[in-house]
């Protein structure tokens, strides 16, 4: 008896991997060859599309002083220590050295919201599914806007207007704003400033509601500038996520990529730092490709990493 199975599985935290596997019984026939594999498995979707499209990082690096909301306070970085005397660890004496965190939220840097953070009977970060992992991504822009009204909101019309040239935004999918909010960053004044650029109730629902996709993402750290933040509380009552301190996303074309979220899977998390990664065509003009990269094995670098306690973080000097 023949039992196969294909999968997919998908990993953002410092790039994306793509496998297919194939499994079997003792008693069955050999092995699919490669080239059968790529007939028929995923495989060939990484050699045709994958292998040479542009990745983009829309995340921020994260710092003791990046923006966070004031409520929260801000975070502390430091090295680990061995608990039987103190010390931290050195390469010299250890043969390694590690850092520790001590972060005063997981509402921190570039982040996906569960509905939990609002909402405690809908799911927290390590209850949502594994298929968020890759979606079709569209970007729309309301950067002219913006710059003519610093608070201005997504509204419907911004949204029709964005089909009326690109076609209706698929259902499942992931829809960036790009207000240009992000080139403030890493200013920690940034969390303060008001207003703000942000996305309306009506446009959130029109997403939601009628467009049915997953999620959509910002670059501030509020869904919008209302005293309730209405926004923000009707997605999370409402069994909806959202990502918030997105980065680089006037690097991405406003079609035709995809998106790969990532994230640590804390039990019971009510917030999750981040990691995404857009996927473009290979003919796009940003990204970079894996054969421009050198991943395996990754370069040496002529500055080594060293502590610097003025900044706390490691840096390369």
């Amino acid at each position: 008896m023949r039992i196969t199975l294909l999968c997919i599985a998908i990993v953002s935290v410092n790039a994306v991997m793509l496998a297919a596997c194939s499994t079997q019984s003792r008693t069955s026939e050999p092995l699919a060859t490669p080239t059968a594999l790529k007939e028929t498995g995923l495989w060939a979707l990484y050699d045709q599309s994958l292998k040479n499209a542009r990745y983009i990082d829309l995340t921020h690096t994260l710092t003791p002083t990046i923006p966070v909301w004031k409520g929260f306070g801000p975070a502390k970085f430091g090295q680990s220590q061995n608990p039987e005397n103190g010390n931290p660890y050195e390469y010299e004496k250890d043969g390694f050295e590690a850092n520790r965190y001590e972060l005063s939220t997981d509402q921190f840097g570039t982040q996906l919201d569960p509905p939990a953070h609002w909402a405690p009977e809908y799911p927290s970060i390590d209850e949502l599914p594994a298929t968020f992992a890759v979606r079709p991504l569209a970007v729309i822009s309301i950067v002219e806007r913006v710059a003519k009204d610093p608070g201005y909101h997504l509204q419907v019309s911004d949204i029709e207007k964005w089909e009326s040239v690109h076609g209706v935004i698929p259902p499942g999918s992931v829809v960036m704003i790009h207000s240009g909010w992000s080139k403030g960053w890493p200013d920690p004044q940034l969390a303060t400033r008001r207003p703000f650029p942000g996305v309306s109730l009506a446009a959130l629902k029109f997403l939601h509601l009628q467009r049915h996709i997953l999620f959509h993402g910002h670059e501030p750290l509020d869904t919008d500038t209302t005293p309730t933040l209405e926004g923000e509380a009707w997605l999370m009552h409402n069994g909806y996520t959202q990502a918030e301190g997105v980065a680089n996303l006037d690097k991405v074309a406003e079609t035709g990529c995809l998106v790969t979220i990532g994230f640590p899977k804390f039990k019971g998390g009510l917030g999750g730092y981040a990691r995404y990664v857009a996927i473009c065509p290979a003919n796009w003009k940003y990204g970079v490709t894996i054969n421009e990269t050198a991943d395996s094995p990754l370069p040496k670098n002529v500055k080594p990493l060293r502590w610097n306690s003025s900044i706390g973080v490691r840096e390369r000097k």
